[in-house]
């Protein structure tokens, strides 16, 4: 009955109505992701607010033979308190995708991602008018409650529907759909400075007025977004029961890591595998984490700018080239995806993390002494790569449960390994930004602030090493029982799964 009530009725919007009708093309389903994908993947750019943030009653400080410079007023919000900002949104990532993954498996994706452009975009309103009424809390709220529930569905919207269309390529086609959240800071970065200082208005005293600049862009952006996430909400179709790309032969047995049985979502929860790859993410997730919440800032306290005997003040890394810097991460992060992804369909998804987490070890460490040898390049060059696999394991992390729990619930059981990252959104950015201020207020400069921290970022990633290490096949008392659905509503002869066997 409730199957006959799902194809007659729910509008645009019902499951029933993104089925794919014959002759589609399931090439059209990537963009519908990336809609979705580089409009929340501008949480990654949402550093290069946090200095505007601290800076909206600034005033402008000259001292002696010196150059005017804008500091915060007495009632600004400090870094460290706004660094929460992005930590409750990716907090809240996970706990929609937790929560929300059994109802994206039910509702399909259109809804969900048009429930996530409501959220998402109207998030950003709502930060607006924290920033306008200078109420910290609203800001929490909408970008970091709203904003992230928008984060969380929009994020898992897609996944097992690009699965579903390509059995035969899972990894590549999971790299596709979340190659656009890695990239979303790419476009994001530039334009949400460019709408700051075309919304800032200038102050008697010569400095600017970054309430209108911060709030403006926030409006902006929302709109934006909310509009460009219905586009993929009307694009995205789901494949009709029983399709198969022409010429593809699902395997019968399993095979090392890859098993042609399914594992319940609550079952799943029971075996030692979910919670190793939970360990496994959530060390991943918080080694990148911390330094992308901070990449503008940090990277504008490493290489600060140096004034010579002449009084000339040469080198260093600028405001604007900060923001380049952030963008390029973002490019690394998106690229990664797509291309750690598609190469684990070759080299496997357990050998593909055993490179994220060994290379990654070798990078973290060396970071320090690019900083003290001054060269950018190299700087940049390892972060480049670190985030290349910080966003690589993103993008492995759905193919590896469908390889694991197969594929019957791997959307809700992806959804409910993302609390990992919620974890990592916090413990990372705290890492970050109370170290760097322990380490300023014992009186170390801000270009060695962060030093401490780039070892203990090795550190998780050794123990990450281990966890995926002792990754087996899930013992098969835990898979379900394949039976024939011959009850009233379904189909005849199409198999189904029921409870354990």
């Amino acid at each position: 009955m409730s199957t006959i009530k799902e194809a007659n009725g729910g509008g645009w919007l019902s499951r029933s109505r993104t089925v794919a009708k014959p002759g589609f093309n399931r090439w059209m389903v990537p963009p519908a992701a990336l809609c979705v994908h580089l409009c929340i993947g501008q949480v990654y750019a949402f550093s290069v607010f946090n200095k505007p943030l601290s800076l909206l009653h600034g005033v402008v400080q000259t001292p002696e033979g010196g150059t005017p410079t804008l500091v915060p007023g007495a009632d600004d919000w400090s870094i460290a308190t706004l660094g929460w900002i992005f930590s409750i949104a990716i907090l809240f990532l996970g706990l929609a995708a937790a929560f929300g993954g059994a109802w994206v498996e039910k509702v399909g994706p259109r809804k969900t991602m048009a429930t996530a452009a409501a959220l998402f975009g109207g998030g950003f309103i709502v930060a607006a008018l924290g920033v306008w009424s200078h109420q910290l809390w609203l800001v929490y709220l909408g970008y970091g409650v709203l904003g992230g529930c928008g984060l969380g569905l929009g994020y898992i919207s897609p996944v097992k529907t690009l699965m579903s269309w390509f059995p035969d390529r899972p990894g590549m086609a999971t790299g596709m759909a979340i190659m656009g959240f890695g990239g979303g800071a790419f476009i994001a970065s530039p334009l949400s400075v460019y709408l700051m200082k075309l919304f800032a208005t200038p102050a008697a005293d010569g400095s600017t007025v970054m309430i209108q600049g911060v709030a403006g862009a926030f409006v902006v952006l929302g709109v934006v977004y909310f509009i460009y996430m219905l586009v993929g909400a009307t694009i995205v179709r789901v494949p009709p029961p029983g399709w198969a790309p022409e010429g593809y032969v699902a395997p019968t047995t399993s095979r090392g890591m890859v098993t042609t049985a399914n594992v319940h979502v609550d079952e799943a929860l029971r075996t030692p595998q979910f919670w190793l790859l939970w360990g496994v993410l959530f060390l991943n997730v918080t080694a990148g984490i911390g330094v992308l919440g901070q990449a503008s800032l940090m990277i504008q306290e490493m290489f600060p700018p140096v004034t010579g005997a002449d009084g000339l003040v040469t080198g260093g890394v600028t405001a604007a080239a900060a923001a380049g810097f952030v963008g390029l991460l973002s490019l690394f992060n998106m690229l990664g995806r797509f291309f750690w992804a598609s190469t684990s369909d070759y080299i496997g998804r357990k050998t593909t993390y055993m490179i994220f987490f060994l290379l990654g070890i070798a990078l973290y460490a060396a970071v320090p002494t690019t900083g003290s040898m001054g060269s950018i390049v190299l700087f940049v060059l390892f972060y480049g790569i670190i985030l290349s696999m910080y966003g690589g394991g993103f993008a492995t992390i759905p193919a590896y449960l469908k390889d694991v729990f197969g594929t019957q619930f791997v959307g809700a059981i992806h959804g409910r390994l993302l609390t990992a990252w919620s974890a990592a959104g916090i413990v990372g950015p705290v890492l970050v930004n109370y170290i760097r201020q322990y380490q300023l207020d014992s009186g170390v400069s801000k270009a060695d602030a962060y030093t401490v921290t780039m070892y203990i970022m090795a550190a998780l990633l050794a123990v990450g090493f281990v966890l995926n290490f002792l990754m087996r096949p899930v013992d098969s008392k835990h898979h379900m029982k394949a039976v024939t659905d011959t009850a009233p509503g379904g189909t005849a002869g199409q198999p189904i799964r029921t409870a354990r066997a």
